[in-house]
């Protein structure tokens, strides 16, 4: 393909380096913002340009998303039938590739089933039932959360193999197999295991593939490690790309030390920096290298810019959480309505999804469009939804949709051959569900066991109907003991996975339940007005607020790797919410650091933090202290706003007369009543 200047020669030195270093074992050390997708294209462009035979090159990265990407960027590049012998793909297709062709190596058909969500938990559900004793008890979810990472570490699920978990995990593995499929932990598995034990497979492998490169190389785990070691073949063509500062999935496996160790795995590698970023000004930069480098353990290197950029990092204390959302929300509006920024260009970033209650309630009160990513709206979480239900069935028993979500959340007794029953009778009687089970014509059908929980179940509705439907009822306080009479949060606890789902399902009914007093002291309507003013609240806008559309961008950590946005609001950075609490008790402080240090390098022009001193969890406000973070930051770059003069801060003419502007506005959006009538 002819290019007027080629790809390779519109890179700066430290890129080029990295695409013309095509033999032997390659480290990029790709810091933020340097250009990693365009230098991995670029790279492979170089080879096929250079001659190398595209069916002898292999990428491998970690979502789909990714690889589409990566082969769309490459295929403007070279020739289209080039570009089809190409391999980029993701590990778990490659090792679907590899299996396909030999996995009867390892006792399989080569019509394997691939297990996933579902198929799993039917599996591991009726291997429970089969394999417990009366009093022993092992949620799915838990149990498959286990076994994976048990598949994953290579260790035993537990130390005594005659636990539960342990003959579960036996008995799960035999019947897999039995069936002729494998879950996605087992496509690691066995490929790495078809390389290790059968070198003329290896061999054949190694000869397809001369020229092997891997995307996100910090989040590789040590099986993926073993299976890039086992398809290099004798002249070591491996090129990894990533960073370390960026390792950041620590609790999903993924083992940093195979970037900092990569000359272990591969002797003699050339490492290539590439620290110049194109994403962001000097001080957000400085104030990222300023940090990280407390990790002790680390690649050194510095990012750094040309764009000197124009405003310093700011930081403020404010009271509190509701402070905190007000201050962003009035910034983010002012930004808006003034200097006509685009609402797309803010984001706001925090460490756990239950932070985002406060924020989304803000932003509707100030009529502001978000979208949420990496995550969900508060009062879409399925423990917010179930009790909002309980709450919508109390004032409405007639509420079909909400009585189905509740008659057996959590089980009482009431089949699903039941419910299904009186679903179909209340159509043909064209009567709600509710009706339908108090008819004698119905519930005589039924046997004594289904009869007796069904009146049950009715005598609760009917009790806490009762006593919620006045004006003046303590609506919270009986949503609590709700909560303990049907013994919902150790229901939600033995449906999590992981210690941090069941940790973060617990902070959420704690927020739900602040925010439900906090509406019963100060409004009157009882508990109908406060579902009717959630239902407003959470009837989120189709057209600006999902992921993908229109709005102000809420997002966590996590989820903001690999993304940028001019202005960002990092919330939060109070010590036990970042770092987490949790890390000090597993010693993962320096990964916590690493990601406030991706927060930081997501902001392009503006970077504002802040902390509060007084945060509600669990439903109940608590002191807080300032994250230990803050103390390694550069206060070169640094601007500490005092929360008071912001608040005393006279308001610009500019901002006045967008205040008045505001105000017509909203004036005008009443039914009936125009901005410009005499009446």
């Amino acid at each position: 393909m002819f290019f007027k200047k080629a790809p390779w020669e519109q890179l700066n030195d430290a890129q080029g380096q990295a695409v013309r270093q095509t033999e032997g074992p390659v480290l990029i050390l790709a810091g933020a913002g340097t250009g990693k997708t365009r230098v991995i294209t670029t790279r492979i462009t170089y080879l096929v340009h250079q001659g190398i035979d595209p069916s002898a090159v292999l990428a491998v990265t970690f979502t789909n998303k990714a690889a589409n990407e990566m082969r769309e960027r490459v295929g403007k590049m070279i020739k289209k039938d080039e570009a089809k012998l190409l391999t980029i793909s993701t590990f778990h297709s490659l090792c679907v590739r590899l299996l396909r062709r030999d996995i009867e190596k390892l006792g399989y058909k080569k019509n394997f089933t691939i297990y996933s969500g579902s198929d799993q938990s039917g599996l591991i559900r009726r291997i429970i039932t089969r394999s417990a004793a009366k009093d022993e008890k092992l949620e799915p979810g838990a149990a498959l959360s286990l076994i994976s990472k048990a598949k994953n570490s290579g260790e035993p699920v537990d130390e005594n193999p005659e636990a539960l978990i342990s003959v579960v995990f036996r008995k799960y593995q035999r019947e897999l197999k039995a069936l002729n499929a494998v879950d996605f932990d087992d496509l690691l598995i066995l490929a790495v295991k078809l390389l290790e034990e059968h070198p003329d497979i290896r061999a054949q492998w190694q000869k397809r593939y001369n020229y092997l490169m891997v995307d996100e190389f910090q989040d590789t785990n040590g099986l993926q490690m073993r299976l890039l070691q086992q398809l290099a073949n004798a002249n070591r063509n491996v090129c990894v790309v990533g960073d370390d500062d960026q390792s950041i999935y620590g609790w999903r496996g993924a083992e940093v030390s195979n970037i900092l160790d990569f000359e272990r795995f591969f002797r003699n590698p050339v490492v290539v920096k590439l620290e110049e970023n194109y994403r962001s000004t000097e001080p957000i930069l400085e104030t990222a290298n300023h940090l990280i480098r407390h990790n002790l353990t680390r690649r050194e290197k510095r990012l750094w810019t040309s764009n000197k950029g124009s405003q310093r990092i700011r930081l403020m204390g404010v009271p509190g959480d509701k402070e905190e959302a007000e201050v962003v929300a009035n910034e983010i509006w002012d930004a808006h309505m003034v200097r006509r920024l685009p609402w797309e260009d803010f984001a706001i970033l925090f460490r756990m999804n239950t932070q985002s209650r406060v924020l989304e309630q803000t932003l509707r009160e100030h009529k502001i469009p978000y979208r949420i990513i990496g995550g969900q709206s508060f009062f879409d979480r399925r423990e917010i939804k179930d009790i909002m239900a309980y709450l919508t069935v109390f004032m409405n028993p007639h509420d079909d949709i909400s009585l189905l979500r509740v008659i057996n959340t959590p089980p009482r007794g009431i089949g699903k051959t039941v419910v299904e029953m009186a679903l179909e009778q209340s159509v043909a009687w064209e009567k709600s569900i509710y009706s339908t089970l108090k008819q004698p014509e119905f519930t005589g059908k039924l046997g004594n066991r289904a009869r007796t929980a069904i009146a049950q179940f009715l005598k609760f509705l009917d009790y806490y109907s009762d006593a919620v439907i006045s004006r003046t009822a303590d609506y919270a306080g009986l949503t609590e003991r709700l909560m303990e009479d049907i013994e919902y949060p150790e229901y939600v606890a033995k449906s999590c996975r992981k210690e941090e789902e069941k940790q973060a399902r617990a902070e959420a009914l704690g927020e739900f339940m602040y925010g439900l007093r906090e509406h019963q002291s100060k409004h009157s309507g009882g508990l109908q007005a406060y579902l009717d003013d959630v239902a407003l609240l959470a009837d989120r806008n189709k057209d600006d607020d999902i992921e993908g559309k229109k709005g102000v961008c809420l997002i966590t950590l996590h989820a903001a790797k690999g993304l940028e946005f001019p202005h960002v609001y990092l919330i939060g950075l109070e010590e036990g919410i970042l770092p987490h609490k949790r890390s000090l008790e597993e010693n993962s402080r320096d990964e916590e650091r690493r990601l406030l240090y991706v927060g930081i390098t997501r902001a392009m022009k503006t970077l504002s933090l802040t902390y509060c001193h007084t945060r509600v969890r669990y439903g109940d406000p608590l002191p807080c202290m300032p994250s230990s973070f803050i103390r390694e930051l550069d206060r070169q770059h640094l601007d500490e706003v005092n929360y008071q003069d912001w608040v005393n801060t006279p308001a610009t003419e500019a901002q006045a007369q967008d205040a008045f502007a505001r105000m017509r506005e909203m004036i005008q959006g009443i039914d009936g009543f125009s901005a410009d009538s005499k009446e």
